[in-house]
């Protein structure tokens, strides 16, 4: 008798934006139509309904005792790195003989900067006519969420550079819409004394939701005070096909144990300048207000990395 696979878990964030929610809740069923011979559950960590216990009981009740967990995220923040593994460690206890195994997040990959680059061009008006001298005089400006954890940021600052690599953008600098520096008016302010005549603005997230918004408003708001630059806003990356076989790909990696979660430079693992108090940090899962579970424990030790 042939073992069936892993089931496919996705772990997501949460948002209160009602519409963000349900892109990621149509993302995991499109996935299911996609993958019918796999069993395909998701769910939130905070914020939105549903929980990922959730998720996990309703896998277990069709018969799943295996499975693999993909973070629905584009960096290695304190949501992948410790709320997501200690939150399955948590389900673990509560489904006795169950097994999984956790890939790594999404980015930076080719296809994801490939779907920037298209919605780059989209706001741009070249796309499908573009010409070698579209992109000479464009600074793009891309704005990720934002981490208290430094080496998520700096995963941003690569996007930034993988995207700039080879495309011809005068430019691509980087901002964060919340907890990091620069916010998204200092990075404005910072392609315009680099010489910036025209600015695109680009938000580094999946799907739309209440910081993506943010980011606009603040686009426009810096705009409206700055005639003198062309401004303009580009969509967030969205349920594109790249997107649903990205995760696929991760959830290959997870299944065949390849698996190069990147901590040389994890807050959890290494000293860095003050950030030496989170060292050893003991992680534990986030309580989700729609998790009915029984008890609540608490994940303690280091870090969780799944290697």
């Amino acid at each position: 008798m042939t073992t069936p696979p892993p089931a496919l878990l996705i772990a997501g964030h949460g948002t209160r934006d009602d519409a963000g929610a349900e892109a990621f809740r149509d993302f995991v069923r499109e996935l299911g139509r996609r993958h019918p011979e796999l069993p395909v559950a998701g769910g939130f960590i905070e914020l939105s309904p549903p929980p990922l216990g959730e998720a996990v009981t309703e896998l277990v009740e069709r018969g799943v005792r295996r499975f693999a967990a993909v973070p629905l995220m584009l960096v290695s923040a304190g949501h992948a790195k410790g709320d997501i593994p200690a939150a399955l460690a948590r389900e673990k206890e509560r489904h006795p003989g169950i097994s999984y195994s956790y890939g790594r997040p999404l980015g930076p990959h080719p296809a994801l900067l490939s779907v920037l680059e298209r919605r780059l061009d989209t706001a741009l008006g070249t796309e499908g006519s573009r010409t070698p001298g579209d992109r000479a005089d464009v600074t793009v400006l891309l704005v990720g969420r934002g981490s208290t954890d430094p080496d998520a940021n700096a995963e941003v600052h690569k996007a930034a550079r993988l995207l700039w690599e080879g495309r011809g953008y005068a430019g691509v600098e980087t901002a964060f819409v919340s907890l990091a520096a620069p916010d998204v008016p200092s990075g404005l302010d910072r392609c315009v004394r680099l010489g910036a005549k025209r600015i695109v603005v680009l938000p580094y997230f999946l799907f739309t939701g209440i910081l993506p918004d943010r980011v606009r408003l603040q686009t426009e708001g810096w705009a409206d005070a700055h005639p003198e630059v062309e401004v303009r806003s580009a969509d967030v990356i969205g349920p594109e096909p790249e997107l649903l076989d990205l995760v696929m790909e991760r959830y290959k990696e997870a299944v065949e144990g390849d698996l190069r979660m990147n901590c040389d430079s994890c807050v959890y693992r290494i000293a860095l300048p003050g950030f030496e108090d989170k060292v050893g940090l003991p992680q534990q899962p986030h309580f989700h207000p729609d998790d009915d579970g029984h008890h609540h424990h608490h994940q303690h030790g280091g870090h969780a990395h799944a290697h």
